[in-house]
């Protein structure tokens, strides 16, 4: 029997959030909310690395909030 699971791609962008940010925009939570809107509550949702040579699962104990200096306002 075949069960619906939801895979995120991650892709190494850099050592720091700086890099990866530099590299492409990270989506919000809004924009998030807003695609798993069309998934099953009760779907599993994993993050799928080195292109789905390994897997890890996403747990509340993994998301935390982090605060980074924002460059941005240093240049102003």
């Amino acid at each position: 029997m075949n069960k619906e699971v939801l895979i995120i791609e991650a892709n190494r962008e850099g050592y720091s959030i700086e890099q990866a940010e530099n590299e492409r925009t990270a989506i919000t939570v809004g924009e998030l909310m807003r695609l798993l809107e069309d998934f099953d509550e009760d779907t599993k949702i994993y993050i799928s690395n080195d292109r789905g040579y390994t897997y890890g699962s996403v747990t509340e104990r993994r998301i935390h909030e982090e605060w980074v200096e924002d460059e941005s306002e240093e240049e102003a």
